[in-house]
């Protein structure tokens, strides 16, 4: 059997990936792969656009014509980049509790009491118990990967999934912040009764007592009780889509405001990016669209300058990422996919190789 040293040297990456292969077409093993990303296809909670758990299937699909050779990080894909597309009733469940989901989302919609229907009530105590379910078994599945020495990313399904992520991370790490790009808070409390709704991650995850501190960027959309929760908050920063495109307007330059939200992070951060923090012609089929956003662009900028500060990233999450017809919101995301995992590891003290620069 080959090594992975040989598997590197015989390895041809300048041609399409190999289709039987794990993610990007790369030969390696997981036991080989210093970065494994942990699939959760799940979107039971979804009250608006759908197809989120089929992102991780499209993301995949994409990556085989991603070309291997980054400019940022040209020796990424010799780490090897394993994907682990997690136990087959995670999808299955959350077929079936989306399901259960709609007619509540429906009766809601009308003005109806769940309590007052006992047979809606037992579907929502149902969905809550499997979501709670759904957050053990992510995190013992990444703990598992973390205790090989893995660097882990966990690739969503809706914004629900990292819950157990984060609750992984805060097994090694007592204090950490979450960077979240984001069009939404998603602070909204057992958001229409879902105690693990999409929209309640955050308000969630700054419940665990490691979270020390949440930076969101890119905000668009926020309701009266979001806006409450983050001015009672002093470990609550937002900076909105609105606010930073006045800065820039008014003669901030995008590095001046990247670094200033880089500064109020503490040391450790795992980053948490939506999908639909970008401007809607990167996702078109996301689930939750709001006009505005970042540009790739802007992203990869701002990702790129934390994994050159002298904060330790210690996770990342990419959600929300929902196929259409065409492979695009795939194309997107899978390349999104492939740069996350070049500032992990770069930031972590990996061999990606010297940005290779073209011109002055």
């Amino acid at each position: 059997m080959s090594t992975k040293q040989e598997k590197i040297q015989n390895f041809d990456p300048s041609q399409p990936g190999l289709a039987e292969a794990s993610i990007f077409g790369l030969p390696f093993t997981a036991d080989e792969s210093d970065i494994v990303i942990v699939a959760v296809p799940w979107e039971v909670t979804v009250s608006y656009g759908a197809g989120a758990s089929d992102g991780p299937k499209a993301i995949l699909d994409a990556s085989y014509q991603v070309d291997l050779l980054h400019q940022d990080f040209p020796d990424l894909w010799k780490l090897g980049i394993y994907l682990d597309e997690g136990p087959s009733h995670w999808k299955a469940n959350s077929d079936l509790y989306k399901e259960k989901a709609a007619p509540l989302i429906e009766a809601l919609e009308n003005g109806e009491r769940i309590a007052d229907d006992r047979e809606l009530q037992a579907d929502l105590d149902a969905i809550n118990a499997a979501s709670a379910q759904l957050k053990r078994e992510v995190k013992e599945r990444v703990l598992s990967w973390q205790q090989k020495g893995k660097k882990v990313i966990l690739l969503g399904g809706d914004h629900s999934t990292p819950l157990g992520y984060y609750e992984a991370l805060g097994t090694a790490y007592a204090n950490f912040g979450i960077l979240h790009f984001d069009a939404h808070m998603d602070l909204r409390e057992a958001y229409e009764g879902f105690t693990y709704s999409h929209a309640s991650i955050m308000y969630n995850a700054t419940r665990l007592p490691q979270v020390s501190k949440l930076v969101q960027v890119g905000i668009r959309d926020f309701c009266e009780q979001e806006l409450k929760e983050v001015q009672s908050s002093e470990d609550i920063k937002v900076f909105t889509d609105a606010d930073l495109k006045k800065g820039q307007f008014e003669g901030k330059t995008w590095q001046e405001q990247v670094d200033r939200i880089i500064g109020v992070l503490p040391q450790y951060v795992a980053v948490s990016f939506d999908i639909d923090v970008l401007q809607q012609w990167y996702c078109p089929n996301t689930g939750t669209p709001v006009p505005g956003g970042l540009s790739y662009e802007q992203a990869v900028y701002a990702l790129n300058r934390l994994a050159a500060s002298e904060k330790k990233i210690i996770g990342i999450d990419l959600v929300e990422v929902a196929p259409g017809e065409d492979e695009w919101d795939g194309n997107v995301g899978a390349r999104l996919l492939f740069h996350l995992c070049g500032v992990l590891a770069k930031n972590n003290g990996l061999a990606v190789g010297d940005r290779v620069v073209l011109g002055d």
